[in-house]
């Protein structure tokens, strides 16, 4: 989108500045996100070249002293440790892209308060599966359909309707149902 574009559609220049605006403040929402994605696979990187590292140097220093015992406990006690840590890591890395592919489906979703979502959702039978979360979409229209508050809708983006002051029938002959219209008819004459 850009201000040709918004221009050819016939918006003016205050217009286009607003536009211009609201959409930057998502882009850069966005673009922050990105931002964390990014340093967060770097740090994944780094942490599998760590585990790699350590593995191989515990490999080659448990060939080169195989007749010590305590050396030989030391070092398996070491192996077990980078397991568990490399296991947890694993758990880590798997919660962080379930918790990022959560929140973009829920922004995409138009939803207004996530915390709030959140705590409404049964998280043990959503699972993230390759790219997609089964499971939440059931979850997400049983939610529209009860709480339709929790989410932002296309009608409440409308103008509002203006209506101008003043008495709408202008002065003229009251209704025909009025109750009233008798006993006035009566003073009148």
């Amino acid at each position: 989108m850009n201000r040709e574009e918004l221009k050819s559609l016939g918006l003016t220049d205050e217009q286009i500045d607003k536009v211009m605006a609201s959409h930057g403040k998502v882009v850069n929402t966005f673009k922050e996100k990105a931002d964390k994605v990014d340093g967060l696979e770097s740090q994944i990187n780094d942490y599998k070249q760590q585990i790699a590292d350590r593995d191989t140097q515990l490999a080659d220093l448990g060939e080169k002293v195989k007749d010590n015992e305590e050396l030989t406990a030391e070092i398996d006690r070491l192996k077990s440790e980078n397991e568990t840590t490399k296991t947890e890591l694993e758990k880590k890395l798997e919660q962080q892209a379930f918790d990022h592919k959560l929140e973009n489906t829920l922004s995409g979703a138009k939803v207004k308060n996530t915390k709030a979502i959140k705590a409404l959702l049964d998280m043990d039978t959503i699972k993230l599966d390759g790219d997609v979360l089964k499971g939440l979409d059931s979850q997400l229209d049983s939610l529209k359909e009860s709480d339709p508050y929790l989410f932002d809708s296309e009608e409440s983006q409308s103008s509002p309707q203006i209506v101008p002051p003043g008495n709408p029938n202008g002065g003229s002959k009251p209704p025909e149902n009025d109750p009233f219209a008798a006993k006035l008819a009566k003073y009148d004459n």
